[in-house]
């Protein structure tokens, strides 16, 4: 087992931060659920009940307590409201994964990008990482916005890249690199 993982508190932007998961956060959890995309990309329950929405908090948890990465919830600043998802996933050699979901109550707002620009600031700076990595279906111009507005770089096309609701999928790939 790796070692456990600390999830701090970040400033994302002006109007959001990024901060672990907690249990008063089943309500962004519920409406993830009953997006049509989010639960097939992400291990959000697509039949939402208490227990699995839980059960998808403690998971959370489990990741920074297994050492395997960083999920943390992308919330209001304002409110404390939950509205969001964003994670970092180290690699082998200096690299990680970062992967993102909005609820559609919190879109619009700028939240992904807010959160992404910060988390790939802490990522980069704070933890070292020589490389963050992104990957998004070329249909999904809003996704490929926020990465680019956070500073990302379109490096190509990965074909039949990744399993998506049971079929191959193409993915852009885009990275981060630390200077």
């Amino acid at each position: 087992m790796n070692a456990p993982l600390d999830v701090p508190e970040l400033r994302a932007g002006e109007n959001h931060r990024l901060r672990p998961w907690s249990l008063d956060d089943l309500d962004v959890v519920r409406e993830a659920s009953e997006d049509a995309y989010i639960p097939l990309i992400t291990s959000v329950p697509s039949a939402y009940t208490d227990t699995e929405g839980a059960a998808f908090v403690r998971r959370q948890w489990a990741r920074a307590a297994e050492g395997v990465g960083y999920s943390f919830a992308i919330a209001e600043l304002a409110t404390g409201r939950a509205i969001g998802q964003i994670g970092l996933w180290p690699g082998a050699h200096g690299r990680a994964s970062v992967g993102y979901w909005v609820a559609p109550s919190g879109r619009g707002q700028g939240a992904a990008a807010a959160a992404l620009l910060a988390l790939s600031s802490w990522g980069l700076t704070g933890l070292r990482i020589a490389r963050l990595e992104l990957h998004v279906e070329p249909w999904n111009t809003a996704s490929s916005r926020t990465a680019e507005r956070a500073g990302f770089t379109l490096e190509g096309l990965l074909r039949s890249w990744q399993e998506v609701g049971g079929e191959r999928r193409d993915m852009y790939v885009y990275s981060k690199i630390g200077r």
